[in-house]
């Protein structure tokens, strides 16, 4: 262990590797280096009961956007009543290598490893979307980590799961998330392995989870040390989040929500069964499951879901199909789908309003994916990109962004009529920068057509260039 003097109230500083570093509890430092040869940098947040005199819990939290600092700000609160440090690379990204981003987070790992007291098997990662994906893939490629919790996301990977080096994986998702139904499958999945996990619901969407939930979550953290003895058992920790989760059971039945809480109950079950008598958790589970407001919401959630698959099926199918075969034929069926959503988001059932939610995010997120990957191919199909562009701009018709692209592209392969029916489209949905449509790649032969010029004066009262009559 690194020697450790405190410095006033909330300021330490020790000497690492010939260097001096100066750390603050209750504050998110940013921009700390991992090695004084290396660019990379580090976030660190030291709750503010920490003293170097024993070892700590670390939670690194990843972000594929580069923003760690950010993503490592939502668990600050959860971090300070549970004391765990937080940590999180600014150097990790998605448009690195999978095997480049395990270096600069296993370089990590032995910085904060190097400069704090980290508890043995006290090591977690944490992410939202794509972070909570990879980081379920670290821990098949670095050691000791004892638990992942991934929001918005499943593991990354399952067949390279090692069941003899298991973690504890906690997901939390929102019932309005497109990936909802994936994570309910991946629960049963790791379930078939005996492989230690957790699923956490909320009534959101695609989003951070409330403190609340992430709260939970390095609760149940600490809770499975205890369970393994890996942690000194505190009794008055253990009775006091159970009461704590009871009463957010009780909250749940009084609003008629006995989905959520048959899901609390069935967490209380795994997570207390260890360490405490939970002969009381299963009657009440029982009974619960028992009642027909129960049987009634699980018939209709399984129902719902069930039409959710064969729907996400057809997107897929059709999609692939459209642009394999540029048929723009099918737009019509694009918009009664759309249709369909709108119709789900207006019913009075809450279980077809948070399908209306996922299929929505679904159908958007299937398109980018396509967009994406024609992008990066080495001779961008343009055909097949502007096909998915209009598709969007039936799916998400107040992204502007889709029609300029359509307008775009059309105006470079000289089809000027689908470039002026996409610039209308656009202005009746409520377009206003006019600038940026006579500034617009690819467009300086549509913008100085009469047709052009005509339908801006329509919509923007005035043209840029002048209309002459014959």
């Amino acid at each position: 262990m690194k020697f450790i003097r405190v410095i006033l109230l909330f300021v330490l500083t020790w000497s690492v590797s010939a260097q001096e570093i100066r750390l603050k509890k209750g504050v998110i430092m940013a921009d700390l280096k991992v090695h004084d040869t290396l660019s990379e940098n580090f976030s660190l947040y030291l709750p503010t009961s920490f003293k170097g005199d024993r070892a700590w819990p670390v939670l690194f939290v990843f972000d594929m956007k580069d923003k760690g600092r950010q993503a490592l700000s939502m668990f600050v609160s959860a971090a300070e009543e549970q004391e765990y440090i937080l940590a999180a690379s600014n150097g990790i990204s998605d448009s690195l290598s999978l095997s480049e981003n395990i270096l600069i987070t296993n370089r990590m790992f032995n910085r904060v490893y190097s400069i704090l007291p980290i508890k043995k098997d006290g090591a977690y990662l944490a992410g939202y979307t794509e972070g909570g994906r990879f980081a379920s893939l670290v821990p098949s490629f670095i050691k000791g980590i004892s638990g992942v919790l991934s929001c918005s996301a499943s593991v990354a990977n399952r067949e390279v799961l090692n069941i003899k080096r298991p973690y504890y994986f906690i997901g939390i998702v929102g019932k309005e998330d497109y990936l909802y139904s994936d994570m309910i499958n991946n629960k049963k999945f790791l379930n078939k392995l005996k492989f230690p996990n957790q699923l956490l619901f909320h009534s959101g969407g695609r989003e951070w989870p409330k403190n609340s939930y992430l709260n939970s979550a390095l609760e149940y953290f600490k809770l499975a040390e205890m369970a393994k003895k890996n942690t000194e058992l505190d009794t008055t920790f253990v009775y006091r989040t159970y009461n704590k989760n009871m009463l957010q059971m009780e909250a749940l039945l009084a609003v008629n929500n006995p989905l959520f809480a048959e899901n609390r109950l069935s967490q209380m079950l795994e997570v207390y069964r260890p360490l405490m008598n939970v002969d009381s958790l299963k009657e009440r589970k029982k009974h619960l499951r028992r009642s027909k407001l129960y049987k009634s919401r699980q018939h209709e959630e399984n129902a719902i879901l069930l039409k959710e698959s064969f729907v996400i099926n057809d997107y897929d199918y059709y999609l692939e199909e459209d642009i394999a075969n540029y048929n723009y034929n099918n737009l019509g069926w694009w918009k009664y789908q759309t249709e369909e959503i709108v119709k789900w988001s207006k019913s009075p059932k809450i279980g077809e309003k948070q399908l209306a939610k996922r299929l929505e995010g679904y159908l958007n997120a299937l398109i980018e994916d396509y967009v994406d990957m024609i992008k990066e191919e080495t001779l961008v199909d343009e055909e097949a990109l502007s096909l998915l562009y209009m598709i969007k701009t039936i799916v998400a018709p107040k992204e502007f962004k889709n029609y300029l692209n359509v307008i775009s592209i059309s105006s470079k392969n000289e089809d000027y009529g689908t470039a002026l029916f996409y610039l209308e489209e656009l202005l009746i949905k409520g377009y206003t920068d006019k600038e940026e449509l006579y500034t617009l790649e690819h467009t300086a032969l549509l913008r100085i057509t009469p047709e052009f010029n005509e339908t801006i004066a329509k919509y923007l009262k005035e043209a840029r260039y002048e209309i002459m009559e014959e």
